[in-house]
């Protein structure tokens, strides 16, 4: 009884007042539901922090989608689904979560090529600035941002890393909910293009120190550069440093030190060799007699060397073989 004079009441206050009602449709909540946009919803949803929201233009242009159809497939359905347009009622899908999963794949794959845009470089900027993408968990590195990348440019083959500008090394999510984003979502390229595009954000390459070895903040802040964190660790036991030479010593700490001066740098080059061909600095070389050259990989007079021992031998035998 209760219930039917309260359907009653209702029905009269609509008929008296209808603008009085508020109807569900109508909520704040509904509307936010109905104002969502697919792109919204799949940039909200758990493990999706790192994604960009790729704007309509840049999906609508089909200059920025060549190549994509013979990747994805469902993809006409899948374009339609990331873009709102209601699909045609002819049209027999087997299976809406097929095309979900598609949809997916074409939203990551264009989001890579997104991402190296202009206005994609500045909203993960704003990411990065903010530590959405977190820090990196080598301790030496105190905290640095990271920004997320793949090792390969190609679906399925590994999922979604993060890279340090500091270390120069990339890491494992720490959350699981990321092991599902698969890496060509960002690509090889984003990382190192946003770091050259935005250089202020890039550590110093180059670590300028005084002449008490102190680090020279002002000569990093001239150069327009962020100061790196250049603490190496330092294996010990009891308080004396393990040799480079044991099994559990350090190993190619140099990766991780940074030239002093420009000049520094320039002297070296792509490999790492000293391009200085002045220097006369020797190493003794193990189980050989001879001594080599600091700075080059391979010696110029190895070869002549070689020759000139086996002519050596070839004379030997020549003048054994000559009758007394």
């Amino acid at each position: 009884m209760a219930g039917e004079r309260a359907d009653e009441e209702m029905e009269i206050l609509e008929e008296n007042n209808p603008e009085s009602i508020v109807y569900d449709s109508s909520s704040p909540q509904s509307t936010s539901t109905s104002s969502l946009t697919w792109i919204s919803w799949f940039c909200s949803l758990p493990g999706h922090e790192y994604f960009a929201e790729v704007s309509e233009d840049f999906i609508e242009d089909e200059f920025n989608l060549t190549g994509l159809a013979g990747i994805v497939g469902f993809y006409k359905e899948a374009l339609e689904m990331i873009l709102d347009v209601e699909p045609e009622e002819s049209l027999k899908i087997p299976d809406v979560s097929i095309v979900e999963h598609s949809a997916e794949m074409l939203y990551g794959l264009i989001h890579a090529r997104f991402i190296l845009t202009r206005v994609g470089l500045q909203q993960m900027v704003e990411k990065y600035e903010n530590g959405h993408f977190g820090f990196c968990p080598r301790f030496c590195c105190q905290s640095c941002p990271v920004v997320p990348c793949g090792r390969s440019d190609t679906p399925g083959v590994d999922t979604v890393k993060l890279y340090c500008p500091n270390c120069m090394d990339i890491y494992v999510p720490p959350s699981s909910r990321f092991q599902g984003v698969d890496g060509s979502f960002f690509g090889t390229t984003f990382p190192h293009l946003l770091f050259h595009t935005y250089k202020d954000l890039q550590p110093s390459i180059v670590l300028p120190v005084n002449d008490d070895d102190t680090v020279d903040y002002q000569a990093i802040a001239e150069s327009h550069y962020k100061p790196a964190a250049t603490k190496i660790y330092t294996p010990k036991i009891y308080g004396f440093r393990i040799s480079e030479k044991s099994r559990s010593g350090p190993r190619m700490q140099w990766l991780r030190m940074r030239p002093t001066s420009q000049k520094e740098l320039d002297s070296v080059d792509n490999q790492g060799r000293i391009k200085n061909s002045s220097i006369q600095q020797f190493n003794r070389v193990q189980g050989d007699g001879r001594w080599k050259k600091q700075g080059k990989l391979f010696d110029e007079d190895d070869d002549e060397d070689i020759h000139s021992e086996s002519d050596e031998e070839e004379e030997g035998k020549a003048t054994q073989q000559q009758p007394s």
